[in-house]
């Protein structure tokens, strides 16, 4: 018994001195562990908290819109915009605000509400924001602008929606050749896409695209022969 005590207490004093050497450290681990899930947990509940407070206001930027409140609509989704940017509903609220406010006659500030969501949006949002921008650019025969927008990167699904104002646009500033190579890209684009389709079969995509491809096609032909 007193060889099992005597074991014990070596054991026991080793403990003591690697605890005392490592203590520290381990108690440190521990703490930045435990901040960091508090930390998670805290941030987690502001994400949350915040989502639901723009989905609030988002409903009220709708009401708005559906009765044309043109100022209520612009309230609301300017705060979206200051309150809860970091969100998925202020790029939607300016979307919506945008369509809202150019159809009251106040481009501008639908244009404003379309610079932002092509500035802040995320994904498939941003990419939206500078289609609407630059078609609004293009209604305004501000072709340079437009054109600076849509060269900026975009979604490969986007890839024909972009080629095809690009070549709307040069085709109003009068340039037939590349308007002509913009609408051949588009074109293009469809065709790959078609080819990639996942969920339906190339057929059934091509199929679905065919009246599209019709317009590109009828879009390109306008311009007559080109180089």
């Amino acid at each position: 018994m007193a060889a099992y005590d005597l074991e014990e207490q070596e054991q026991l004093a080793e403990l003591k001195a690697w605890w005392k050497q490592y203590g520290n450290l381990v108690t440190g681990i521990v703490a930045a562990a435990a901040l960091g899930v508090l930390a998670w947990q805290g941030w987690n509940w502001y994400q949350r908290n915040q989502a639901t407070q723009a989905s609030a206001v988002y409903g009220v930027l709708q009401r708005a819109a559906l009765e044309r409140d043109t100022q209520k609509t612009k309230t609301a989704a300017g705060e979206l915009v200051e309150k809860f940017g970091g969100t998925t509903y202020a790029p939607l609220g300016a979307l919506t605000a945008a369509k809202t406010l150019f159809e009251a006659g106040d481009a501008k500030s639908a244009k404003a509400q379309l610079a932002w969501v092509a500035e802040n949006g995320k994904d498939e949002l941003k990419d939206i924001g500078r289609l609407r921008l630059a078609a609004l650019l293009l209604d305004e025969q501000a072709y340079d602008e437009a054109l600076k927008v849509l060269a900026a990167g975009h979604g490969a699904s986007f890839e024909t929606r972009f080629g095809e104002l690009r070549g709307d646009v040069l085709a109003a500033q009068g340039k037939k050749a590349e308007a002509a190579a913009a609408y051949r890209g588009a074109l293009a684009a469809l065709e790959n896409a078609a080819k990639d389709g996942k969920a339906r079969s190339t057929l059934q995509a091509k199929e679905a695209n065919a009246p599209y491809r019709e317009m590109l096609q009828q879009k390109l032909d306008s311009l007559g022969e080109t180089k």
